[in-house]
């Protein structure tokens, strides 16, 4: 009898999207990367997901986001993720956090409930507490590293954070995992030099009629990194194979 996995089940075996269905998955970011392991993972046949971010849809996310349409612009991204999920595995169990995951949040998480953790989120000590937390509670994580700034996506390579190099996040990450004793940590990063961005365009006006308004928005525009379709949606495609893979590993 067909079913919606029956494509993956003609390869990896029944056994797999069965293991899978038991499984308890938590994203940790559900944008340009998180969005794309949430997609992959739910299509595969993942029973749970706990989908953890505080932001809302933005036109901007319009390019590289798969959560974000017109018609999704302007709504919290865990309901639309949700949506998404569901419309795709109507069984599938969401657990949605629209909160913004830092250190002090982590009360509302019970991370011993989780088979496996995924880190797509941006702040640093986001992401250094939230690794923590993978290893003192035993459970599984993999974390994307920088994907701004990136065109190509065959330059994405799965390896330990001590390998990386060229990636300005992850040599953050290195010297303060370091710190705390991380001794290890699977990653998604790429080896390509990041580009450079497209200076604020001042042609609109002179110097003189710069308002406060628009040195704001001048300054906010240098610090905000550009993306392409390419690099986040196969950063999260990656992501997910690895950790099907790895929820799996018994069943090879």
């Amino acid at each position: 009898m067909e079913t919606q996995f029956s494509r993956t089940e003609r390869i990896l075996g029944r056994e797999f999207t069965q293991k899978l269905s038991n499984c308890r998955v938590a994203i940790f970011g559900i944008g340009g990367v998180g969005g794309y392991v949430m997609e992959a993972l739910v299509r595969s046949g993942i029973g749970c997901i706990d989908i953890v971010d505080n932001d809302t849809v933005a036109l901007s996310n319009l390019n590289r986001q798969i959560i974000a349409t017109h018609s999704s612009v302007g709504k919290n991204k865990v309901d639309a993720a949700e949506n998404r999920a569901k419309d795709i595995n109507p069984e599938i169990i969401v657990n949605k956090h629209n909160v913004f995951y830092l250190p002090d949040s982590e009360y509302a998480f019970d991370f011993q409930s989780f088979d496996y953790i995924v880190d797509a989120i941006d702040t640093v000590s986001a992401k250094l507490d939230l690794i923590e937390k993978a290893q003192e509670y035993g459970v599984p994580i993999i974390s994307a590293m920088g994907c701004g700034n990136r065109f190509d996506p065959t330059k994405l390579v799965v390896t330990d954070i001590y390998k990386t190099e060229m990636d300005p996040l992850a040599k953050v990450m290195r010297k303060e995992l370091k710190k705390r004793g991380v001794k290890k940590l699977k990653v998604v990063y790429s080896t390509e030099e990041p580009l450079k961005t497209v200076d604020f365009d001042e042609s609109c006006c002179d110097a003189a009629s710069l308002t406060q308004e628009m040195q704001s928005v001048k300054t906010r525009a240098k610090s905000v990194p550009g993306s392409t379709a390419f690099v986040p949606s196969a950063a999260g495609l990656i992501i997910a194979s690895q950790v099907a893979f790895d929820l799996t590993e018994e069943l090879r």
